[in-house]
């Protein structure tokens, strides 16, 4: 496969590379958490972010707690769907607007500690966000704690259509 131009995503977090390296990750997280509050609120880090891959981690801190002390069922399904959608986000044409449309958890384990969400995508599924205007994706992401355990089991299938539609009748 070709190497495809950067999309809008990708343009704004090259920018980056302007900023002092032992700044970067820093300023990073609070450009990505303005663009997406609930991130911050619940304290996620983003701490991988390429076009394959990304990698964002929530640590088990009271805000983010169930009853027993551990990460709450709605944080997993926040770091799950923030991983899917970013990696999504960033291979989406710029004429587009990715929308999430489906997801299933599966709660298998306790979890332990912080968590860890990893959500990659294929060349091929690259490529089909890069041809169509309109579409869908299943994404793969992998959500382990501390002990590297994966407590739940996630699927997540996003959409991508046109950012502009026509008026409605």
């Amino acid at each position: 496969m070709t190497s495809q131009a950067p999309n809008k995503l990708q343009r704004s977090l090259m920018r980056l590379d302007e900023a002092p390296a032992f700044m970067r990750g820093f300023v990073q997280n609070i450009i990505l958490r303005r663009a997406v509050p609930f991130t911050g609120t619940a304290g996620v880090r983003f701490v991988s972010l390429t076009p394959e891959r990304v990698e964002v981690h929530v640590a088990n801190e009271r805000r983010v707690q169930n009853h027993i002390g551990g990460v709450h069922a709605s944080a997993m399904n926040l770091l799950a769907e923030t991983a899917t959608g970013m990696v999504v986000g960033m291979n989406v044409r710029d004429d587009c607007l990715p929308l999430a449309k489906e997801l299933s958890m599966a709660f298998k384990k306790r979890a332990t500690g912080g968590l860890k969400a990893v959500a990659t995508l294929t060349a091929e599924q690259r490529a089909a966000m890069l041809a169509s205007d309109k579409g869908e994706v299943q994404v793969k992401v992998t959500v382990t704690d501390e002990a590297g355990v994966e407590p739940v089991e996630c699927v997540f299938t996003w959409a991508w259509v046109p950012s502009s539609r026509p008026p409605k009748n």
